[in-house]
């Protein structure tokens, strides 16, 4: 025998099966229908593979899922959270929730580039943290944990030379899971200089695009996160009809139970695990030096706004508090706080985002809270009295006034921005509907 039949007889087979997974994954191969149910546990997983991932969302999306952006408040799933209350009333939309603990803007504008066709003229909720809104901005290893290929090729295939663009690819080459790949490193580059890809770069992308979108489509459901029970089992306390009297009644009885062994109105749960008695002395006013007024996250920020702006989605944002009693007890200034709100603020209202549910000033409420930065019982009955007459009124187009001084560092480095005197939509619309009490 030859020693190039041995080497064939060797290498062959493998050669051939690495043109044929070539071949299977450069196919624009197509999943089918997702089911009911595998858009349903999806929408409520939280999986790192769902968030990164592209037809399930879009699947999603394209019926009567809306997407609800945020971070890790968007895990405590009691009864009152939007995902349990849209099952419970048989509501004719279903939160999809997208983030967890360490997502931020960068974050969500990246994800957005898989759906941008699904969202556009669409709805969606943005809750918007002021505790994102460090010195330092978005981690890079918890950016890294949210962000795919997939997301960068999509942004990059499609990226219009601009502002929001150079600054997005300079955001994405400091992160190194944005520079994990030579050939988007060096596309990013180019974005980030203002130039044009070259029709090499751009036929190797819509070639590794192909490949990658078909991975999504045939791994982003494995190992997937099923809290379809947990919502079902948190459904099953609320009553049978909705009724806002009532589900505050239940909401406060929740609380009682939930709060028992500490001062501050924090979980049980959460007090043992993570604070309890003896790490306490430790952190009292480990929060005195805390500002959240000077950031990269809000030019960061300002890329998720261009994103809904181009496509003109219906977004209401909400802005959660703190817990009161712990914030006094860490020494976070609450005037700093606020001065971060109205920064939020100015620049929402300003570009025309005017649907601003400002909770911030409610964390010192009974059973408002969770913990010390999340939201619980009564915290999530007042979203829902926002979000529920925002998902019931008729979808209308939304036109904005982008300022491009939002990604300056003039502007991330501002202070004493004031609260701008603009009435906010949705505070209008609350008072509108509050008389009625929900009864539904």
């Amino acid at each position: 025998m030859s020693n190039k039949r041995k080497l064939w007889q060797i290498f062959g087979p493998v050669l051939c099966a690495f043109i044929l997974l070539i071949i299977l994954f450069l196919i624009p191969w197509q999943n089918g229908e997702k089911s009911d149910n595998a858009l349903f546990k999806a929408s409520v997983s939280q999986s790192q593979t769902v968030f990164k991932g592209q037809s399930i969302k879009q699947a999603a999306f394209e019926k009567n899922y809306v997407p609800f952006y945020g971070s890790s408040e968007l895990s405590r799933m009691d009864a009152l959270h939007p995902s349990v209350l849209a099952y419970k009333y048989k509501r004719n939309y279903r939160p999809f929730l997208l983030g967890g603990p360490g997502s931020q803007s960068l974050t969500h504008f990246f994800t957005m580039q898989e759906t941008v066709n699904q969202l556009s003229n669409k709805k969606a909720v943005f809750i918007i943290s002021p505790q994102w809104f460090t010195k330092q901005g978005q981690n890079p290893a918890a950016f890294g944990m949210y962000f795919s290929q997939l997301q960068a090729v999509d942004w990059i295939l499609t990226a219009k030379d601009s502002v929001a663009t150079r600054y997005a690819a300079r955001r994405l080459l400091d992160m190194p899971a944005g520079t994990a790949s030579e050939t988007t490193k060096y596309a990013l580059m180019t974005l980030a200089s203002g130039q044009k890809l070259s029709k090499y770069q751009t036929l190797y992308l819509k070639a590794r695009r192909r490949m990658l979108a078909n991975e999504d489509n045939f791994f982003s459901s494995i190992g997937m996160t099923n809290n379809i029970p947990k919502i079902q089992k948190e459904a099953g306390k609320l009553p049978g009809t909705y009724a806002y009297d009532n589900l505050r009644q239940f909401a406060n009885e929740q609380g009682q139970q939930g709060t028992t062994n500490n001062k501050f109105g924090i979980s049980n749960g959460f007090f043992d695990k993570k604070l309890n008695n003896k790490h306490l002395k430790h952190l009292k006013n480990s929060q005195r030096d805390f500002d959240y007024t000077q950031s990269p996250e809000y030019a960061d920020f300002e890329l998720v706004l261009n994103e809904l702006a181009h496509e003109h989605v219906n977004v209401l944002f909400i802005i959660p508090p703190v817990n009161e009693k712990w914030a006094k007890y860490t020494g976070l200034s609450q005037t700093m706080y606020q001065e971060c709100v109205a920064k939020i603020t100015k620049q929402l209202t300003s570009q025309g985002f005017n649907n601003i549910a400002n909770l911030s000033k409610d964390g010192g409420k009974k059973f408002f809270m969770e913990d010390t930065i999340h939201l619980g019982w009564n915290g999530w009955l007042k979203v829902d009295q926002y979000v529920k007459p925002f998902m019931e009124e008729k979808n209308h187009p939304v036109n904005y006034k982008l300022n491009s001084y939002y990604f300056t560092k003039a502007w991330g480095n501002k202070t004493n921005v004031k609260m701008p005197n603009v009435k906010s939509k949705a505070a209008v619309d609350i008072k509108k509907t509050s008389t009625s009490r929900y009864h539904r």
